[in-house]
C-alpha cells in the first residue's frame, strides 16, 4: 500500500466560518470608520476653534469647483456612492468648506438621477429649506436611495462566496 500524503505546512486552513467572521468583522471595522469619519467631518469647525486656530474664510462655490469634485448621476451604485462621499469630503477640506456651504456645493456635483431626485427632495419645502439639511443627513438621504439594503447584501454574498487563493490568513489579507 503507497504511503498516505501529509502536509508539512505549519500554516492552518481557512474554514468557512473563519472567511464568513473575517468578513463580517471587516465590514464592521469599514461601516465603524466611515461613520467616525462622517463625525470627524461635521466636528471639523468646532474641533479647530478649541485648538486656538483661525477660522478660515469661507469658501466660494468657484474655489470649491477648483477642487474638482466628483459628480454623481446616481446610477453608480453603493461604490459610487462611497466614492463621491469620501472625494466630496475631500474637497471641503481642500477649500475650507463652511459648514452651511456643505449641502449646497455637494448638491452642485448631482446630474442627471441624482439631481432629479435632490430637485424632487426641495422642491415641496423651498431649496433655501432644503439646503439647510446637514451633510451628515445628505448623506444619509441619498445612502437610502441609492444603497437600497438588497445591493448591500448582495455585495456581502459576492464577499462570502469568495475563494481563498491560499491556505493561509496572510494570503488572503494580501488578496484584499
Amino acid at each position: 500500500m503507497a504511503p498516505k500524503r501529509t502536509s508539512t505546512s505549519t500554516t492552518p486552513t481557512m474554514t468557512h466560518a473563519a472567511i464568513k467572521k473575517l468578513v463580517a468583522d471587516s465590514v464592521a471595522a469599514a461601516l465603524e470608520a466611515q461613520a467616525a469619519t462622517m463625525e470627524n467631518t461635521d466636528n471639523t469647525n468646532r474641533n479647530t476653534r478649541h485648538r486656538g486656530t483661525p477660522v478660515a474664510r469661507k469658501c466660494t462655490y468657484k474655489e470649491f469647483m477648483s477642487c474638482q469634485p466628483f459628480n454623481f448621476k446616481g446610477t453608480e451604485g453603493a461604490v459610487g456612492l462611497i466614492r463621491w462621499c469620501e472625494r466630496t469630503e475631500s474637497v471641503f477640506s481642500r477649500s475650507n468648506c463652511t459648514k452651511d456651504s456643505k449641502v449646497k456645493f455637494a448638491t452642485g456635483t448631482l446630474t442627471e438621477d441624482a439631481l432629479s431626485w435632490w430637485n424632487s427632495f426641495a422642491q415641496p419645502i423651498r431649496i433655501e429649506e432644503a439646503y439647510k439639511i446637514t451633510w451628515s443627513e445628505l448623506k444619509r438621504l441619498l445612502t437610502k436611495k441609492y444603497c437600497p439594503r438588497t445591493e448591500v447584501k448582495k455585495m456581502e454574498d459576492e464577499f462570502y462566496n469568495l475563494t481563498v487563493k491560499g491556505n493561509d490568513l496572510k494570503t488572503y489579507f494580501r488578496r484584499f
